[in-house]
């Protein structure tokens, strides 16, 4: 039985996370996901270039893009779809979590 991936990525954020990869100028072993304490809901996402695998990350391999997860995070992104957005008015990686409680007006941090 195959286990179903903490997170996964849509079209958009794959290209976008290639691209941005791409543009360092240097290798990476991915990108990094956390979860910190921030914003008025409680935790916001935090994203990062990651230079190497931590012992202890989760590694998820989407579409050609490898993704680390911080294993302080990973109980609460668990089953999140990772977006890459843009409109008229921002541009943006989006983050759908089903464990999700409730989210700050601006956006910006939720609760689980």
């Amino acid at each position: 039985m195959e286990s179903k991936a903490p997170i996964s990525l849509t079209d958009a954020a794959v290209e976008r996370v290639k691209a941005l990869l791409e543009k360092r100028g240097k290798p990476s072993a991915g990108i990094r996901i956390g979860v910190r304490t921030k914003g008025c809901s409680g935790m916001s996402y935090t994203l990062e270039y990651a230079d190497e695998k931590s012992q202890f990350d989760e590694v998820v391999e989407h579409k050609g893009v490898t993704v680390l997860i911080d294993p302080k995070a990973s109980m609460f992104i668990f089953g999140t779809e990772m977006d890459w957005v843009e409109d008229k008015m921002q541009s943006g990686f989006v983050f759908r979590n089903p464990n999700e409680k409730g989210r700050c007006g601006c956006g910006e941090s939720f609760h689980v």
